[in-house]
């Protein structure tokens, strides 16, 4: 099984090479950026399975050019996923997100939901999942969307850092007064879930998101960051409309406090993975808690 990755210095893409390469993967070639950009079916000649995981981020500080999303995230997909119809591949995975569906989420989201992205990042994946349902596959190929929710694990540099580096300071965290549950994903339940497609034949293909079994509230994170670091978990709850003044004043000043962040930390976002899970017949690695403690002791040892 030779398996090719795109977007392998990213990550989930050193993540991954790692998961794989434990797992006895050794056969994988590594598609750059420059190849990406001109890809052609020799770029996945003898290949059994193609990992798309390259793809701009989310950018919390709304400094990108909106255009690069749809360059980077649609149209370089669309090359590859043209080079994958036509190639000896048998199966796609695209690791798109649950952006690609929702912004917000009231309830609970689901596979079926209708799609309504509304920043470039989401809107651009799901470009991308658009592109690949609407071509005909040909007999012996299948294609798998996963959609993850916020990914987090060794070398995470994102809000789960902001948080941890606040606990180990012992700087108490103000935003106890939002009662929320949101879902998280550990890079090994993600990398566990790849591999299982790779490996096996009967796996559906179609979307799937792809999370931890339970969501969390922020203040459950920040008491499994500092058991983490062996600190007491400190947890203000300051009243919510001075924060949000704050986070509005942090928009302006390019603050590490501003209402995008503020959101991420304190909205409601809870993922099913329901449908994975029946499809896999298997239970992930790792529950919602223990994969945050093993996060927490990657910054302990950074």
């Amino acid at each position: 099984m030779k398996v090719a990755i795109t977007g392998s210095s990213g990550f989930v893409g050193q993540n991954l090479q790692k998961y794989l390469s434990f797992g006895h993967h050794t056969d994988l070639k590594l598609i750059s950026r420059s190849v990406l950009e001109n890809v052609s079916i020799s770029a996945l000649e003898d290949i059994d399975v193609v990992v798309h995981l390259a793809g701009k981020a989310h950018d919390l500080k709304s400094v990108s050019d909106p255009e690069e999303y749809y360059r980077v995230n649609f149209e370089l997909t669309k090359h590859l996923f043209d080079a994958f119809l036509k190639s000896k591949a048998s199966k796609f995975i695209f690791i798109s997100s649950v952006k690609a569906a929702a912004d917000i989420v009231e309830n609970v989201l689901l596979e079926e939901d209708k799609a309504v992205p509304e920043t470039h990042y989401g809107k651009s994946k799901l470009l991308a999942e658009e592109y690949i349902l609407s071509q005909s596959l040909p007999e012996g190929k299948s294609i798998y969307i996963l959609r993850p929710c916020m990914i987090h694990g060794p070398g995470n540099k994102g809000n789960l850092n902001l948080l941890y580096s606040f606990v180990k300071k012992g700087i108490p965290y103000p935003l106890a007064a939002f009662e929320n549950k949101r879902s998280f994903l550990s890079v090994e339940n993600l990398c566990f879930v790849i591999t299982e497609i790779i490996d096996r034949a009967d796996i559906n293909g179609g979307i799937y998101n792809v999370s931890d079994d339970m969501p969390l509230s922020t203040n459950e994170v920040v008491s499994c960051l500092s058991d983490a670091s062996g600190k007491k978990a400190k947890l203000w709850a300051l009243p919510k409309g001075l924060l949000i003044f704050l986070s509005r004043i942090g928009d302006r000043l390019k603050l590490p406090l501003n209402s995008e962040r503020l959101s991420k930390l304190t909205e409601n976002y809870i993922v099913s993975n329901s449908k994975l899970k029946l499809a896999l017949h298997k239970e992930l690695p790792l529950s919602s808690r223990q994969g945050i403690m093993n996060t927490a002791k990657s910054f302990s040892e950074q």
